[in-house]
């Protein structure tokens, strides 16, 4: 039973963070980056690697 329910877990948080997976590009389309959970939290967009992105 044990197993059974880290199995489910781990369903679940793997179904959750590949679905909030994602990716942008910059307006002018020369700078693209991924994220995982949300853009905003991105690495890459925090440090302002690609300068704006553009709309969706």
């Amino acid at each position: 039973m044990n197993r059974m329910m880290k199995l489910a877990v781990l369903a679940v948080a793997l179904s959750t963070l590949t679905a909030c997976s994602g990716h942008v590009e910059s307006k002018k389309k020369d700078c693209s980056y991924d994220y995982l959970l949300h853009p905003a939290i991105s690495i890459s967009r925090i440090i302002g690697g690609c300068g704006p992105a553009a709309d969706q």
